[in-house]
């Protein structure tokens, strides 16, 4: 009964698959860990297969125990020369691809921002005079100052002016009662200088991916718009370059100003909403 009892607490099981040496008198055992009784020993093919689990292909990752937390050693067959050599490549390639995939992408967007520069540059002074100066000037200088022109672009459409027609407005438009004679409200619609029983909340302009994407196709589409605009309304200017820039400032100002009325209207209607009482009718 003894002997019995000390045969039972000295067989081993595996605490993956929870065989023990009865089950299988050919199995390999191991003991890779400090930890004690039940979780003591385990398969080599069961501890193999759940380190696989835990290394999900990296064959380098260490794993641990997940009771004692103890590292695993694990060891390899010796590698002949050439493998070891090609092991070494693979590693190193492996290490370095991720700064050449960074390099490469921050290469792209360089020679991409330097092509946009150059079309903005013939586009707004003209074509055969924009080819001129850039075959006149620095070949360096073209390097440094073609990339910035979308990067001033953008940072030229994040300074919300309007926000600060906005504020002024709102500040001094009690005073100014020409506005209410101006825009007055009809129809149920409030007018753009009525006082407001209450300050909403407004969102962040940078709160959501859309607005960042706004500003980008804004900026990097606005060249374009400015010829388009100088050509239709300042035709008579001969000078492509002025007559651009009189484009560019005509559609600043004219969509700045839709957009503080548009803005302006959204403030009130926000102000002045009002939340209804619950009627039984509304539940039937």
């Amino acid at each position: 009964m003894i002997t019995t009892l000390l045969l039972v607490l000295r067989a081993r099981s595996c605490w993956v698959c929870f065989a023990t040496d009865e089950d299988d008198r050919t199995a390999e055992w191991v003991r890779p860990c400090r930890c004690r009784g039940s979780t003591k020993w385990v398969h080599q093919a069961c501890l193999q297969r759940w380190v696989d689990e835990k290394q999900r292909g990296n064959s380098t990752a260490r794993v641990s125990c997940p009771q004692c937390n103890a590292e695993y050693l694990i060891v390899f067959p010796k590698l002949g020369p050439v493998v070891y050599v090609l092991d070494l490549v693979d590693r190193l390639i492996s290490k370095a691809c991720p700064f050449a995939a960074a390099g490469i992408m921050v290469g792209s967007i360089y020679w991409t921002a330097v092509t946009y520069g150059a079309v903005t540059v013939m586009q707004v002074v003209g074509h055969k005079e924009g080819l001129d100066v850039m075959e006149r000037a620095d070949p360096l200088f073209l390097l440094i100052g073609l990339p910035t022109i979308p990067v001033m672009l953008i940072l030229g459409k994040m300074i919300r002016w309007e926000d600060y027609v906005l504020r002024l407005w709102r500040k001094y438009s009690n005073k100014l009662q020409i506005l209410n004679s101006i825009f007055p409200g009809q129809n149920g619609h409030i007018g753009i200088g009525c006082p407001v029983p209450r300050i909403p909340a407004e969102a962040s302009p940078l709160a959501d991916h859309v607005s960042a994407t706004r500003i980008l196709c804004g900026a990097l589409v606005f060249p374009t718009i400015a010829t388009i605009v100088g050509k239709l309304m300042f035709s008579s200017v001969n000078s492509n370059l002025q007559r651009t820039i009189l484009g560019g400032i005509a559609f600043v100002a004219v969509k700045g100003a839709f957009k503080v009325y548009f803005k302006q209207q959204q403030y009130q209607r926000q102000a002045h909403r009002k939340i209804l009482n619950f009627t039984e009718a509304e539940e039937a």
